[in-house]
């Protein structure tokens, strides 16, 4: 089957419900799998993201990407594709600024571990492993939780969330009455 151009596909913001379902494991690798990879780290190079995972852009499957570092590389991309992972080990505590691309210019320091083990699928099936700790550590939580249907909002005290009421309820207006994003808003 010949390989297609990839596809800008649309971000899901704060309010759609995908953003908080529980999402399915990858039971086969399929073209149209392969596919919608391509497409999802295609996006989020696209978006000047560092992880993107399915339920951000309304597929509801274990899958993310993550590149934290080529911002620093000077624009090398090596995006690491995780199907289907699993934290064997998280270690230590660090806390640090977080954003995230379903909750435009929300930022807001987060506690994370501060070194993790993580084991997944990359897309070629193949099982993978990867030690991280930094902004690796943290992309790779972050986009973990999105398949749980966790923000990184949810992980901040009440009180600072209640100063982003306000923003929130902007951002969950812009969703139609099944809870899916109908428009990107301009804030």
């Amino acid at each position: 089957m010949k390989k297609q151009k990839p596809n800008n596909l649309h971000i899901r913001l704060y309010g759609d419900k995908t953003l908080r379902e529980i999402a399915k494991p990858v039971i086969e690798f399929t073209n149209e799998i392969k596919n919608f990879i391509d497409d999802l780290t295609f996006t989020m190079y696209e978006k000047d993201g560092v992880g993107l995972a399915a339920p951000q852009v309304g597929k509801s499957l274990r899958i993310f990407v993550v590149d934290p570092f080529w911002f620093n590389e000077e624009g090398k991309k090596n995006p690491l594709v995780l199907v289907n992972p699993e934290f064997k080990e998280l270690r230590g505590e660090i806390e640090s600024e977080e954003g995230c691309l379903s909750l435009p210019r929300i930022f807001e320091s987060v506690q994370r571990a501060k070194t993790v083990i993580i084991e997944a699928l990359n897309e070629k099936g193949k099982k993978v492993r990867y030690e991280a700790d930094g902004l690796f550590s943290r992309a790779l939580q972050h986009e973990y939780d999105h398949l749980d249907g966790i923000l990184f909002i949810d992980k901040i005290p009440k009180l600072k969330l209640l100063f982003l009421k306000k923003r929130l309820h902007d951002l969950q207006r812009t969703t139609d009455e099944n809870g899916r994003n109908i428009g990107e808003l301009s804030l």
